[in-house]
Order: C-alpha cells, then structure tokens, then sequence
C-alpha cells in the first residue's frame, strides 16, 4: 500500500516536470529563434519535386524552390547535406511552415560584394537572361542590373544571344541601393582587356616585320587588318603596286593576307602595314625600260580632269595630260576623247623615277594634221572649205584633218576694208582661199580669200609713178570719179580732175566714160594707185612749151597746144 502511494505519489510529482520542460522548450524557441527579416544559416534535408526542404533550427523546416538555388538560365547546383544562406521573411504562415528565400539572401549578399568592387573598380561576374527597353537585364548573383545596349560590345551588336544565359565578366558604372538601381558594363571590361593585349603585341612588333592577319573591315581609303588582337591600317596606296581605286577589288572581309609592318607609334598605337611592300618594285630600272621617244601600248586605268592614267604594266602609270591627248580637240574633258580600261597607244615624254612620274603622249602616236596639210597643201596653194566661224578679225575656214585656217580681215578684198568685205559672208559658206603661211608649232595657217582672183596689180603690168594710164569710170560722186585700172580701183579726188578750176566737177563724167590720168604714186603694199587728171595736163603743157617755142618768143599758148595736137594726130 505504501509504495503505492508513493508511486501515485511520484506521478504526480513528474507531472509538472513534463509541463515545465515544455514551457522551458517554448521559452528556448522564444529566446533562440531567427529574427525576421534576416540572412541565416539553413540546411538541406530533402529535395521533393522542384522545392529543397531547409532545415533552420525553427519548429518546423522551410521550402524553397530549386529554381532559386541557380543563376539566370543555369541548371541549380544543390543537394541534400548542403549548408546555405537563407533570407528568413515569416517564422511560421498558416501552413506552419517558414517562409524562407534563396534569392533574397542572395540579393543581400550581392549588394554587399557589389558596393565592395564598385568602390575597387573590380570585375563582378554576372549572367545577361532578358531583354528592355534600351538593353539588357543582368543577374549579378541575386542583384538584378541594367546593361545599356552601347555598353555590351565595343563595337554595335546585332545579334546578342550568343552572350545570353553566360557568365560574363562587368564593370560596375553606377549604383543606388536605395533606388535598387545598377548600371554595369561589359564595353569596358573588353576596352581593358583589348588594351593590355594591344600593349603587348604593340611591343612586340618591329617595323619590317613580316605577319599574317586577317580583313576586319573595309573602308574608302584602306583595310583594317586584325593581327591578334590589335588593328593595323593597309592603306589603299600600299595594297599594291598598281592602281587600287577601291580596296573591295583586292580584299574581302574574313580573308587572311599576309603583310609587313610599315610604321609602329608606341604612342598612339598605331601601326601601319603594307602588302605591296612583299613584291618587287617594278619602278626599279623604270627610265631604262622606257626610253622617251619610245611607244607602248597601255590601259586606261583612271580619268581626270586634268587628264588619263595610263598603266603600262602591273604598278607602272604614266600620265597622259589633256594637252596631250589630241591635237585638235582643245579644251575637252579627257572622258570626251578615252575611256577608262580603253587600250591606247602613248608615247613616251619624261621618265622621272625618283618621283615615280612618267609623262605619256597621245597624240604623238598620230600624224600632226597641221604638218600633214603642209605636205599636201603647200604655201601657194588654193583649198576650198566650209566657214566654221566669223570673228571681228576673221573667218575660220575648216580644213583637211578637223584643223582651222584663218583668213583675217585685210586678206578678203582687194578693193574694200575688211570690215565692210566680211559682211558677205556667213557661217556655212563654202570658200575658195589662198594658203599664205603655215606654222606647224604654233599650229596656225593663214589663208587668203582676195588672193584667189590674183593680185590686181599685177594686171597693171611695170606701172610706176609718172606714167599716163587710160582709166574707165566706175562711179561718180560729189567727192570725185572712181575709176577701174585694169583690175584695180582707183580715186581721183575733185580737185584733180583738171586744171582748170571751172571744170574740176565730177558731174561732167558718166560711168562707162574712158580718162587719162597721170600716176602721181604707187603704194604696192597697199595695192593702191593715186590719180590725177591735173598732174596729166600740167605735163601735157610742159611738154608741148619745151617742143614748140615759149610763149615768150611770141606764140600763144593756144598755138603751141594746138600744133602739139596735130602733131599727136600724126599731121
């Protein structure tokens, strides 16, 4: 009975023992629990389905889903046994269960590492997983960042996914924790790294240097050749000997070339490479190849306005000025006489090797047509041709070989002035001219229209001052009488029509009416004779006093005149 009681008696001693124990487990959880809103410790004690059950010393476990447990676009790396950090949100919700985040902790973590290296300039690695407006959203382990489209490559991207859902290295340009902002770019990690590679290759490069690269890009004035990591510049000029007038004709984007470098500034980082360098020079000898006065068939290679460059083997050109090019199209643009790839025959003018000149003539492969119309057209001779121009100081008449004469004003008439003469003329007219002078370097010939119908003085015959002329008149003016000599005219002015004052009037003449007149002066240079019919009958009387007595001894002047008259008509 006794040890009953004392059973019963224990019991009921143990009773709150167990209640106590309780409460003091309660208070434990109270004491020790994690506080909300904070990064704890948390261990893996299953994997069900897509979720990892975390054990965190709580009552009851938490379940958060694996997809949290992996970078943006990667596969989760976690296992049972796994310690992990863990951002606690609630101790318990209504399920019983804690409310734990992966990602949050993940952010905490980040923001921390990430204020670290922004203030150390330091790379942080992180996965681009989506496109927005104006770049892309960048997982930086938890921390979500902003990628400007201008800062994801050196140079514009147009296709991004083969950079999507990849570590990739970062610069962090700028950062809010309040706002939960972040820039970072990718542009400035390759800026760097392209820098220390471009040091080191630049270093290593030795002017006369001969390497393999390949075409980057191609541009009006050159190609941009890739040699490992640094860019060297193939001038247009330096592709090759021969004319390049755009480097698409030699090179392709992607091809390898094999070049020598040219010129390196460790300064600017520059490097200048050349391909033309690699063969020989083909100018080398060029003066004994191509002696002056030699002719050569070439190919027009380019145009200009000053004239055509004519390649006569592969990197030798010569130039053929548009003085040269014909010998009567003057003043016309060298694309109006060759066209580019036309082969052409040249002469050979000046070789200048230092300068890698040559000078190339056109025309002098052809006959000169001023020297071709010497041989056939002597000075003397008579052409006939069409009145190509008219001018204040001539014609221009067309000739054999699409060559101009001139007959100037004072050879169009002999008898009035040329500004009167070539008035009967016009453009289109066919002439008959006298060639008078030809100069085949100053490529001029001189032509006379008066000349064809001969020299009107010549029809006079030895005339010479003093002699007595016959003369038909022509024309009767106020002035005096024009007369005809022959072929030639002539002016006897009113004061020497006669002797006698009373009868010095123009108006006793007809045309048609035959005059004896005295030649008082003979200008052949100006085929111009001076007439007087005063000068002839002062003569007349001189003659006949010396003849016939003076009036002195007693006979009349009327006597004496009419006695030479008798004696004229043969008495």
């Amino acid at each position: 009975m006794a040890r009953a009681a004392r059973a019963v008696k224990e019991q009921e001693t143990a009773l709150p023992a167990m209640e106590d124990f309780a409460a003091l487990l309660e208070e434990s959880f109270k004491t020790h629990a994690p506080q909300e809103g904070n990064v704890i410790k948390g261990k893996v004690v299953a994997i069900e389905n897509d979720f990892a059950v975390i054990d965190v010393g709580l009552k009851t476990e938490g379940r958060i889903a694996l997809k949290e447990f992996g970078l943006a676009g990667q596969p989760p790396t976690i296992k049972v046994g796994d310690t992990v950090d863990v951002f606690l949100d609630r101790v318990e919700n209504a399920l019983g269960e804690a409310v734990l985040s992966r990602d949050k902790a993940r952010r905490e973590e980040s923001w921390t590492r990430l204020e670290r290296a922004f203030e150390d300039k330091s790379r942080v690695v992180g996965v681009i997983f989506g496109r927005v407006k104006g770049g892309f959203t960048v997982d930086l382990d938890g921390a979500v960042a902003f990628l400007p489209g201008s800062q994801v490559d050196i140079r514009p991207v147009r296709d991004a996914g083969p950079l999507m859902n990849k570590p990739e290295p970062f610069h962090i340009l700028k950062m809010d924790k309040r706002r939960g902002n972040i820039v970072v770019s990718r542009r400035a990690v390759l800026e760097e790294s392209r820098a220390e590679q471009r040091n080191e290759i630049v270093a290593n490069l030795k002017e006369g240097q001969i390497i393999e690269g390949v075409v980057k890009n191609i541009t009006d004035y050159g190609a941009f050749v890739d040699l490992g990591g640094v860019d060297g510049l193939l001038h247009v000029t330096d592709i090759a000997w021969r004319r390049v007038n755009h480097p698409s004709e030699v090179l392709s984007i992607g091809q390898t070339v094999k070049v020598q470098v040219i010129k390196v500034n460790p300064d600017t980082q520059r490097i200048s490479l050349g391909m033309k360098q690699l063969e020989a020079d083909p100018w080398e000898g060029v003066a004994a190849k191509y002696p002056l006065g030699a002719k050569y068939k070439g190919r027009v290679t380019n145009i200009t306005d000053y004239g055509a460059f004519v390649e006569l083997e592969p990197g030798v050109e010569g130039l053929v000025h548009v003085s040269e090019m014909s010998w009567v199209k003057k003043n016309v643009h060298p694309g109006k006489i060759i066209s580019t790839s036309q082969e052409v025959e040249v002469m050979v003018l000046e070789v200048d090797a230092a300068k890698r000149r040559i000078s190339l003539g056109l025309k002098q492969t052809m006959d000169n047509p001023w020297q071709a119309f010497s041989d056939k057209h002597p000075v003397g001779s008579i052409i006939e041709g069409e009145i190509k121009n008219i001018t204040e100081f001539g014609l221009f008449i067309g000739l054999d070989g699409e060559i101009d004469g001139m007959a100037h004003l004072s050879d169009l008439d002999w008898n009035e002035p040329g500004e009167e003469a070539i008035k009967k003329y016009k453009k289109g007219d066919m002439v008959k001219a006298v060639v008078l002078d030809i100069d085949v370097e100053k490529e001029r010939i001189s032509l006379g229209v008066k000349q064809v119908s001969g020299d009107p003085m010549e029809s006079l015959g030895p005339v010479k001052k003093g002699d007595v002329v016959t003369t038909t008149v022509t024309e009767v003016t106020d002035g005096g009488i024009e007369v005809a000599v022959g072929e030639l005219k002539a002016f006897i002015r009113k004061n020497e029509l006669s002797r006698d004052r009373a009868e010095q009037r123009p108006e006793r003449f007809a045309v048609g009416d035959k005059v004896d007149a005295k030649v008082t002066n003979v200008d052949k240079a100006a085929r111009k004779l001076t007439l007087s019919v005063k000068a002839r009958e002062i003569a007349e009387e001189k003659e006949a006093v010396a003849q016939y007595g003076s009036s002195d001894s007693g006979a009349s002047l009327g006597d004496i005149l009419g006695a030479a008259l008798r004696k004229g008509k043969g008495e």
